[in-house]
């Protein structure tokens, strides 16, 4: 993770949630939730840029074992803390401080990234797609899901360098401002990248957020 992305994501830990409370987008959350819950049953998941676990305790009681990771020690933290206030006994997750392209050892037989694929170069994205296809081989059911841009809603693109990222200026409660990296792919994009890695490529495409799963080559 970049030095401003590093910076954003320390600095809003503690209101990151915050992204998940908003009346409007609750369905198609719910929607994401049920997805994560039915396409990792049984599995031993890889999660990269897990963050603070929102999305890996909701599914991680359908698996069967998690390996989840952020490059964020704050956010990590959160994450932790919540495990450790777990009273249920089950202890399916283990949480490590690495970023998104740390080679791991599995096996594994799924992988989910989530809110982290806008924050890949597009110059980067395929050597990330190569890293998780070597992680955890072919067969594997590799979830995708991040937002969507919303007109009059999303923050506003501030300018777009000379790769073809989109940047944001997002401005946090304690009134610091951070110039972040948040491309925002069509559906066309992302499956002409995801061809020479993937099969069975399925996008569903909300008001919000999208959702695209597959199975590694």
């Amino acid at each position: 993770m970049n030095t401003n992305l590093q910076n954003y994501y320390i600095h809003c830990a503690e209101h990151y949630e915050e992204m998940y409370q908003r009346p409007e987008s609750q369905t198609e959350l719910a929607g994401i939730a049920k997805q994560l819950q039915h396409l990792l049953k049984n599995r031993k998941v890889l999660e990269v840029a897990c963050g603070t676990g929102y999305w890996t305790e909701l599914y991680a009681t359908k698996a069967n074992q998690v390996l989840a990771t952020d490059s964020c020690a704050a956010m990590l933290a959160i994450a932790k803390a919540k495990q450790a206030s777990d009273r249920s006994g089950t202890k399916k997750i283990d949480y490590q401080l690495a970023d998104a392209f740390t080679e791991h050892n599995g096996p594994f037989d799924a992988c989910v990234a989530g809110f982290w694929w806008s924050h890949i170069k597009r110059s980067e994205q395929s050597v990330f797609l190569h890293t998780i296809q070597k992680i955890c081989g072919s067969g594997t059911v590799l979830v995708i899901f991040d937002q969507c841009y919303v007109e009059g809603t999303s923050t506003p693109i501030a300018r777009t360098d000379s790769g073809g990222n989109t940047y944001q200026i997002r401005r946090l409660p304690d009134e610091s401002r951070h110039e972040m990296i948040v491309n925002f792919p069509t559906d066309s994009t992302l499956r002409k990248k995801l061809a020479e890695y993937a099969q069975n490529i399925r996008i569903v495409r909300g008001t919000y957020y999208w959702l695209l799963t597959c199975v590694l080559r």
